[in-house]
């Protein structure tokens, strides 16, 4: 039967059902072409409880975890199924049918017994099966009460259920499923019909044994397989959890704004540190030994004092207008200017202010600080 998708929606005009089929294509065809940001993410996980979890390893564990507390702890079970027969068959004709407490206490006493164990080992196994994959994480998010879930919108929900890829693949990898455990069922049973039939001549305690045999082997295939299959539905819930997070190149943009600044306010924050640290630089420009000009692009000041540091450091650079000003104010303070081009440019470009002079230029810088140590010798 074929059928026309405008039924459906009879209300609704066809480019509006063609934005239905977008949900065929990958985030790339919608704009999004840019991977998901850690802070992306995270506010997906924070906000709505998102996160790329294969429910199938989870029920592989509790499955595989469970069967293996069935097999370790058999007999210990069966001790108890044993003993809460026989406690209620020779109650059953002592005890008063019309008094429940005693029943109800000793009914709950033996099905925590039996089954509490078997419980608490699924519990921890769906724990360990959440913490493999997303680690320790907690949200309320998810417990938030939606009304939206409760009467859900049927478009959107048909979109997603079965227009979508992840719909398809769910339901491609339910029929998978189904088919595999049927097939696995099929194949255990037709090697055990001979011995199945045969149950009918076995005590029941024998028959049960063959038959709860044949049913825990073909659970622990169907474990396995989902273990199997639990690989393959991890790494595409990987993949379809970044891919329904992509952004657009706007949004990252965006979002780099609201983490960084935005760039004009940044610009001007810079430029204010910038003039702060002039004005501070400034200050020391008195303070030093010697400054090396270009002598009309540049200025470096420079620092030496023998008992404290290795090198001469560089107190005050600038270029243009503050070279000048630099100038000026060594000029007022009697700071003695020597004009070296290759060592003003050298100085200016590799050394920051408050750093020393790299040891490659040690020669040139005490050679100058030499000659005019000199000079103020034959002065005084």
């Amino acid at each position: 039967m074929i059928v026309d998708i405008r039924e459906l929606y009879p209300r609704h005009e066809e480019s509006d059902l063609l934005k239905m089929h977008l949900q065929w294509f990958a985030a790339e065809d919608e704009g999004r072409t840019e991977d998901p940001t850690e802070r992306k993410m995270k506010k997906a996980w924070e906000d709505e409880g998102k996160v790329a979890k294969s429910s199938e390893l989870v029920q592989a564990l509790v499955l595989l975890f469970s069967f293996g507390g069935l097999a370790l702890m058999g007999k210990y079970i069966v001790q108890q199924v044993m003993e809460m027969m026989r406690y209620f068959f020779n109650q059953s004709t002592t005890i008063d049918v019309t008094s429940t407490g005693l029943i109800g206490s000793a009914f709950y006493s033996y099905y925590f017994r039996i089954v509490g164990p078997i419980f608490m080992i699924a519990v921890a196994a769906a724990f360990l099966g959440n913490v493999v994959q997303v680690g320790f994480r907690f949200t309320a998010k998810v417990l938030t009460p939606n009304f939206k879930r409760i009467a859900p919108n049927f478009k959107n929900w048909i979109n997603k259920t079965i227009f979508s890829p992840e719909g398809a693949f769910n339901f491609f990898k339910t029929i998978f499923k189904v088919i595999v455990i049927g097939a696995i069922a099929y194949l255990n049973i037709r090697k055990q019909i001979p011995t199945l039939a045969n149950t009918i001549n076995m005590p029941i305690t024998d028959a049960a044994g063959v038959a709860l045999g044949a049913g825990f082997r073909i659970l622990m295939e169907a474990t396995v397989f989902f273990l199997a299959l639990a690989i393959p539905d991890m790494l595409y819930q990987q993949w379809q959890h970044k891919e329904s997070l992509k952004m657009s190149k706007h949004e990252v943009k965006e979002e780099y704004k609201e983490m960084e600044g935005d760039p004009q306010v940044k610009a001007k924050l810079r430029q204010r540190m910038q003039e702060i640290r002039q004005a501070g630089m400034m200050q020391k420009v008195p303070d030093a030994n010697v400054v090396i000009t270009n002598p009309t692009h540049f200025a470096v000041a420079l620092e030496y004092k023998q008992e404290s540091m290795i090198a001469p450091v560089v107190v005050a650079k600038g270029q243009d207008n503050v070279a000048q000003r630099i100038k000026e104010i060594a000029t007022e303070n009697h700071v003695p200017i020597v004009e070296n081009k290759p060592l003003a440019r050298a100085l200016f470009a590799s050394v920051e202010i408050g750093d020393p002079v790299p040891e490659e230029y040690w020669r040139l810088v005490a050679d100058i600080l030499s000659t005019l140590m000199e000079v103020d010798r034959r002065a005084q």
